[in-house]
């Protein structure tokens, strides 16, 4: 048994299902799909996924079986175990579109294909199974390469489609550019798609961003969104300007709101108000908001032009709230300060202050470190919403101080991207501000 497949089963057994998936995730490619599927079957079967515990168990049955093979990287696909469907998907692709096999020459009695020999599912179902499950991974540079060696098979929609949307992932414009101009006009479902696709290319046109390392300039191209600031850590570890963890605090918070005051006033931008979410550490956010733009404040109510709508983090937000903003009315703005890039909120901000992956706010207890240097649990702060937006407003703007390697990010460079992405008629961005799942072409490490 190999050396993963062997911890994985030890940690499952000790009453750790979760490090057993973890093992099995980062090992996926390495390990052949039949033999790891009876583990994944006791795994389902502890979590309740009955359907993958079925294809699990035919599988390990039935290895080599192109219909085997998708059904249980389907069923790891539904379940969120994208990474563990691929070598199962890629091995159902090989099947099914390999030549069926001569028969025995020699003898009177030479044998005929059998009908089970034949693959009962198509290519093209194995093909965008495949590529959901590279998709989910974030591994668009090989869905794309998957999709470009079967493109004489493939149609417009969605397999062209996606063509384009894993080239614009992996960074590489020009091609997504030339295959989206040879799409016929999408209709029915794709018609939402086909056209969010069409202005990140238009996006991508205005504002060309730099390198596979300009986050602020793929962020914008993928979202609309102006990221205001970039993690002074890891730049070049692994991070390229996204955090980790962040143990935010109020003089962040202020500085995040000052980038903010620079991005409106190089865009022209004046809210009427700002907009208060009911949560408490939107709601300080908004307050100090206010006050700092010199603007009265009042509470959100869907459909009211102009303002600007301030939350702390979206994903902590009321669900029915944050989906009254897919749709922006006219001249309304959403500002989000923290926006986790691993499990990106519902709709998309016009204006982020940070990326991180883990971020506990300021009012939070979190892990803090004492004079000593050791980690210890903080205490949360319990103060109202009113008195934390004071404190907000009384820290220094002061961004976090970080490792000296990341590039420098001055005001004026913010400003001038600003200005260019507001004159160039892609900010605000206009339609529906659909969630953008993938990290695109700027990598940055997180916690498994």
């Amino acid at each position: 048994m190999p050396t993963e497949l062997s911890e994985a089963w030890k940690l499952f057994e000790s009453g750790d299902p979760q490090g057993s998936m973890r093992v099995l995730r980062s090992a996926a490619d390495r390990l052949p799909s039949a033999d790891v599927a009876p583990l994944v079957a006791e795994l389902a079967r502890g979590a309740g996924f009955e359907d993958l515990a079925r294809a699990s168990t035919a599988l390990a049955a039935g290895p080599g079986q192109a219909e085997h093979l998708y059904a249980y990287g389907y069923a790891c696909v539904e379940r969120g175990i994208d990474a563990v469907a691929v070598p199962a998907l890629r091995e159902a692709l090989r099947l099914v579109q390999a030549p069926p096999a001569a028969p025995a020459r020699g003898g009177l009695f030479r044998r005929r294909p059998k009908a089970q020999d034949a693959p009962r599912i198509g290519l093209r179902k194995v093909l965008l199974e495949l590529v959901s499950a590279l998709e989910g991974c974030e591994r668009h540079a090989e869905a794309l390469a998957v999709l470009r060696e079967h493109d004489a098979l493939l149609g417009d929609w969605p397999e062209r489609y996606l063509t384009v949307y894993n080239a614009l992932m992996s960074g590489r414009v020009a091609l997504a550019r030339e295959v989206y101009g040879a799409l016929s006009a999408p209709e029915g479902v794709w018609t939402g798609p086909g056209r969010r696709i069409g202005r990140m290319l238009e996006r991508a046109a205005a504002l060309p961003p730099v390198d596979e390392r300009d986050l602020r300039g793929w962020h914008y191209v993928l979202t609309g969104g102006l990221l205001t600031t970039l993690s002074p850590h890891g730049f070049d570890q692994g991070m390229t300007g996204r955090w980790a963890y962040l143990q935010d605090d109020f003089e962040h918070c202020r500085h995040g709101l000052e980038r903010l005051r620079a991005v409106l006033a190089a865009t022209g931008r004046t809210p009427v108000s700002v907009a208060l979410l009911a949560d408490r550490g939107s709601r300080a956010l908004g307050l100090a908001a206010a006050r700092l733009l010199g603007v009265p404040a009042a509470p959100f109510e869907p459909g009211v032009p102009g303002v600007l709508v301030v939350a702390y983090d979206l994903n902590a937000c009321d669900p029915a709230v944050v989906a009254q903003l897919h749709e922006r009315t006219q001249g309304q703005l959403l500002f989000e300060h923290a926006t986790c890039w691993t499990d990106p909120p519902a709709v998309t901000a016009d204006v982020s202050t940070l990326l991180g992956q883990i971020v506990s706010a300021p009012w939070e207890a979190g892990l803090r470190f004492d004079e000593d240097g050791d980690r210890v649990e903080g205490e949360s702060d319990r103060r109202s919403a009113e008195e934390l937006a004071e404190a907000i407003l009384a820290a220094a703007p002061v961004a976090p101080q970080g490792d000296g390697q990341t590039p420098p990010d001055a005001d004026e460079a913010l400003a001038a991207f600003a200005a260019r992405a507001g004159g160039s008629g892609g900010w605000p961005a206009v339609g529906p501000r659909d969630r953008v799942r993938s990290a695109g072409p700027v990598r940055s490490s997180r916690f498994a």
